[in-house]
């Protein structure tokens, strides 16, 4: 059985890492299977740079393969903000719906909506590092939509759909998003890296 570490301690993350990585002789574990690993700061400049800082501690400190995720939304009107702030858009501890009412705040004057999520995956063992990217286009909406996801999800709404991400279940909304299109890259190389 091969062992893979999440570089995550937040649940939703984890969540859908674990549905998108559902490749048998694989255990999925993530930084909560693991309370002495510290939080990483997100201080690189870039989502790559995220990514791999993650990952190559969580692996340094386990162990184990270690795979670890950085997402940014990437607004045209604000010049690809909030991008590798996505996270911390309204501040250090911000919610969700801090970040997403501070984004339609900053755009409810424009009627340019075209957006972009962005996510970057690094995997790393022992000493060899692997990047995937997934980009979904779309649309940031006026008015949040739906229940489901999180994040930016209520107000972000894929090219080619009326729905955001929020009104889709996890099957539909997986198989297109930005974190979908990059494990699904993760998984094929995953299946032969075995």
């Amino acid at each position: 059985m091969n062992e893979i570490v999440l570089a995550s301690r937040n649940p939703n993350k984890i969540q859908e890492l674990r549905e998108l990585l559902s490749i048998p002789d694989f255990r999925v574990l993530s930084s909560i299977n693991f309370p002495e690993l510290e939080e990483v700061q997100e201080d690189a400049l870039t989502l790559k740079g995220n990514a791999l800082k993650k990952a190559k501690y969580v692996a340094m400190v386990t162990g184990l393969p270690s795979l670890a995720d950085d997402t940014g939304l990437e607004v045209t009107a604000l010049n690809g903000a909030p991008g590798i702030y996505s996270a911390r858009f309204s501040g250090k501890h911000a919610s969700y719906d801090d970040n997403v009412e501070k984004l339609l705040s900053e755009m409810s004057q424009t009627n340019e909506r075209n957006a972009q999520f962005r996510t970057v995956v690094a995997f790393v063992d022992a000493d060899k590092q692997w990047i995937f990217e997934g980009i979904c286009m779309g649309k940031i909406s006026r008015l949040r939509k739906g229940a489901g996801g999180f994040g930016y999800d209520p107000i972000f709404i894929p090219d080619g759909f009326d729905l955001s991400f929020a009104e889709m279940d996890s099957e539909q909304k997986n198989s297109i998003s930005h974190r979908g299109l990059a494990m699904k890259k993760v998984v094929a190389f995953l299946q032969e890296w075995a």
